[in-house]
């Protein structure tokens, strides 16, 4: 058996309740067994450290530390809260194992450029993205050179990172420029890339999530998250990144464009 430790800012979150059955629903050879979290009691539910191990058979560590030295493998989860995986990251990486970062990478290029420098620092292999990247629908508009997608999600700033990975596996040009309209609450954007490519997402607390290309259509409905398990499995299996980690860092600066670009609606900024 290959023991995955999660390293989270809270425990009790969708994320953390949901990995594990995941995990070991796709692999008998792997378990999630040690957990370590920074704040005891989980502002979404008030459950504790101690009760979510209990609830999910793991043994709790008192430190990254401790947690390191005991995991094959390790996720860093703090799915919400992407300004601590920098600090995370300082700790988990001097072990050396295979990790996991959840979405979103990283709060902004800067850290994530960090995080990246001291992964080469410690010779850690490791890989990050959005579920999103793993939805069949994607498929469907293979390449095209006109991409709109939709979503929604709680805030801009959590839930943008599930569209950007949509469009950085669908258009593997370099980001160019964006530019951003606001609507009330929807925030409408279109980002121009080196080939002559678009790509206009539009985020609204209501939205599905869709894609849309020059001859197709489709509101995601796939089951993208045990993809992404899949994925991490294998990875930490085999070494091999399942794509290119130069797109990650993609996503991070067309998430800062976009940010940017929606404090200063209608103007075009350099990505």
């Amino acid at each position: 058996m290959k023991y995955i430790g999660f390293v989270d800012y809270f425990l009790s979150e969708w994320h953390a309740n949901n990995y594990p059955k995941w995990i070991s629903e796709l692999s008998e050879e792997f378990s999630v067994k040690y957990a370590w979290a920074e704040e005891y009691v989980s502002p979404y539910d008030g459950v504790n450290t101690d009760e979510w191990c209990k609830k999910f058979g793991t043994e709790k560590c008192e430190s990254i530390a401790e947690l390191c030295e005991k995991s094959d493998y390790i996720i860093v989860l703090s799915p919400d809260n992407p300004e601590k995986h920098l600090g995370y990251a300082r700790e988990v990486f001097k072990c050396g194992k295979p990790v996991y970062i959840d979405k979103t990478f990283a709060p902004n290029t800067q850290e994530a450029a960090a995080i990246f420098s001291l992964a080469e620092e410690h010779g850690v292999k490791f890989f990050s993205t959005s579920a999103l990247r793993y939805a069949e629908e994607l498929e469907k508009v293979e390449c095209t050179k006109n991409l709109i997608t939709t979503g929604a999600g709680g805030n801009l700033e959590t839930y943008v990172i599930h569209q950007i990975e949509m469009a950085v596996k669908t258009i593997k040009a370099e980001p160019m420029a964006v530019k951003a309209d606001i609507q009330g609450d929807q925030k409408i954007w279109t980002i121009a890339f080196a080939d002559g490519s678009r790509w206009t997402g539009i985020y609204s607390p209501f939205y599905p999530f869709s894609v849309c290309g020059d001859k197709a259509y489709a509101p995601v409905t796939s089951k993208f998250f045990p993809k992404l398990m899949a994925d991490i499995i294998e990875f930490f299996k085999t070494g091999e990144l399942p794509f290119d980690p130069a797109e990650t860092m993609r996503v991070m600066r067309i998430r800062d464009g976009i940010l940017n670009a929606c404090s200063m609606p209608g103007d075009w900024l350099n990505v």
